[in-house]
């Protein structure tokens, strides 16, 4: 860890990046914000438009087609891009920000948003 951070904790310096990132980032209903969830085991991702308070579309890696998926938890994340991109254009939305909610841009986040690119969203 650097000077910066002796002490404090990987969850503390999530939750500080996280905040940073809110400040910045707002789903409108026009272009809503996808949210990055992730656990140790999985992913979640949601379109919501924050003017409203609704969430447009979601998909996880909880849902029973992506569960019999194989391939490791990147690919799966991958997979959940995908499936969110078809989700928010069968509900009209071509355009999102991004919000990694705090964590890195590596990874299943990563994959995440090149899975919704591929999928025809433009981040």
């Amino acid at each position: 860890m650097g000077l910066g951070t002796r002490g404090k904790s990987k969850a503390a310096a999530r939750g500080r990046r996280h905040t940073r990132l809110r400040k910045k980032i707002e789903g409108t209903a026009l272009r809503p914000r996808l949210v990055v969830t992730r656990s140790a085991r999985h992913v979640f991702v949601q379109v919501v438009d924050d003017s409203k308070g609704f969430t447009l579309a979601s998909a996880s890696t909880l849902e029973t087609d992506l569960r019999t998926f194989d391939g490791d938890k990147t690919a799966k994340a991958r997979k959940v891009g995908e499936l969110v991109a078809e989700r928010a254009k069968a509900a009209g939305i071509e355009a999102v920000v991004f919000d990694r909610g705090g964590s890195k841009y590596a990874g299943r986040v990563a994959a995440i948003a090149e899975g919704a690119r591929e999928g025809g969203l433009n981040l």
